[in-house]
């Protein structure tokens, strides 16, 4: 079968690898219906070799932690509940030295990475939503066991964002969204999303005012530099930012340490792969099967760019899409 492999300096080429027919213990085969480039893929493989991060360990090198498809076959141990299946997958959520990477014709997955859909939805829908999804889930889990009610979200208008707000409203969780354009607020509000700030020129007052009123002392910041900047003069106090993504890395963020000493502000590093969630294989599997019959809400699907062919894996590895569009490969 072809398959997208990842080499030793971190390229990546198109190959004939051996095609899978049986899965193994605790794994699922899946014939991949398209597979999400996600902004972690570029990142992870502009990364030189000599830093020492090591490549996921799957077999035939091939790359892929984001994708949807069918299930044709089960192992030993997996409920039989899952064959025949569509389902979305995240390849970070368990990791497999039998794993076969999802930019391939045929992945093979822990069952436990997988997420099953319904039967009448485009399985190509959410070719890149499980890892948006499963961060917001791990996230908002995250903030009540810590003693938030209330959430801000930077990159509002983000996969990750759209996520936070589907579940905070099934959830009952007053939320805030920031966003650079008044198309993104326009967008947000159609899709039912009330407490939309676009971050023109002063915003930050009304950000105050509508942090306070709504208790949003947990901040999902995918932004970072000047925004956060602003973002942390505003905060209501007792607040914590969760960093997780740096779309303003140039920047610096900057701001008094008396605004830190005044508002008793925190400052933390979020990652799925550290939080409670996943890292609890019971916990996985409920927040799997919670979101089961909500994953339908558009918010959770992938936001369709071009789709390329795997031949085409250069084109697509430079593709930027407009609006958190990505580029899809298919077989």
């Amino acid at each position: 079968m072809k398959a997208i492999c990842v080499t030793a300096p971190r390229d990546l080429e198109v190959r004939e690898v051996p095609t899978p027919t049986e899965a193994a213990a605790g794994h699922v085969l899946i014939e991949m219906a398209g597979s999400a480039i996600n902004h972690g893929d570029k990142t992870f493989l502009k990364q030189p070799a000599s830093l020492g991060v090591a490549l996921p360990t799957v077999r035939h090198d091939v790359w892929g932690a984001s994708g949807a498809g069918t299930v044709i076959a089960v192992g030993d141990g997996v409920p039989s509940r899952y064959a025949g299946r569509q389902v979305a997958i995240y390849r970070s959520l368990g990791r497999s030295a039998e794993s076969i990477g999802l930019w391939s014709e045929r992945a093979q997955m822990p069952y436990t990475t997988c997420l099953i859909l319904p039967d009448h939805v485009s399985a190509l829908d959410y070719s890149g939503s499980l890892v948006n999804v499963m961060t917001a889930y791990a996230f908002i889990d995250e903030i009540i066991a810590a003693g938030h009610r209330g959430i801000l979200v930077t990159a509002g208008n983000s996969a990750t964002g759209n996520a936070i707000a589907a579940l905070a409203r099934e959830r009952g969780l007053p939320a805030a969204f920031l966003v650079r354009t008044d198309a993104a607020r326009d967008a947000l509000h159609a899709a039912g999303i009330e407490h939309v700030i676009v971050t023109h020129e002063g915003f930050t007052a009304t950000l105050a005012e509508l942090s306070a009123k709504l208790g949003a002392t947990a901040v999902f910041d995918g932004v970072g530099g000047r925004l956060l900047s602003d973002v942390a003069t505003a905060l209501p106090v007792n607040s914590t930012i969760w960093c997780y993504g740096f779309l303003d890395a140039a920047s610096p963020v900057s701001f008094p340490s008396a605004l830190v000493m005044m508002k008793n502000l925190v400052i933390r590093r979020f990652s799925n792969f550290d939080s409670a969630t996943v890292k609890d294989r019971g916990r996985l599997g409920a927040a799997l099967r919670a979101l089961e019959p909500v994953i339908e809400d558009r918010l959770y699907r992938t936001r369709i760019g071009e789709t390329f062919v795997y031949e085409q894996i250069d084109a697509a590895m430079t593709y930027e899409g407009r609006d958190g569009t990505k580029a899809i490969l298919t077989a």
